[in-house]
């Protein structure tokens, strides 16, 4: 009976990270964009590092269903903001 459990805790922990990982939005670059289908625009702001920025874009990208995204633009001096493309 323990190895059941156990081997069905296993099971769901696999699964939950497989389907994390396959939700999580790709960056893309413009030449590999041309290919995909693309559904809208997301910004962000108020970041003081550039990875802070990037992953709020791919957290935003992620919640609009996108599986890719391509960042056009990122600027400021002591809070960055950016803008991102998002494909299917």
């Amino acid at each position: 009976m323990k190895n059941i459990i156990k081997t069905t805790v296993a099971v769901i922990a696999l699964s939950v990270t497989a389907l994390s990982y396959a939700a999580t939005p790709q960056m893309v670059s413009r030449s590999d964009a041309a290919s995909l289908q693309k559904i809208g625009v997301v910004s962000s702001g108020g970041f003081t590092t550039l990875d802070d920025l990037v992953a709020s874009l791919d957290m935003k990208a992620a919640e609009a269903g996108a599986t890719h995204y391509r960042i056009t633009s990122a600027t400021g001096m002591n809070k960055l903001s950016g803008t991102a493309v998002l494909y299917r």
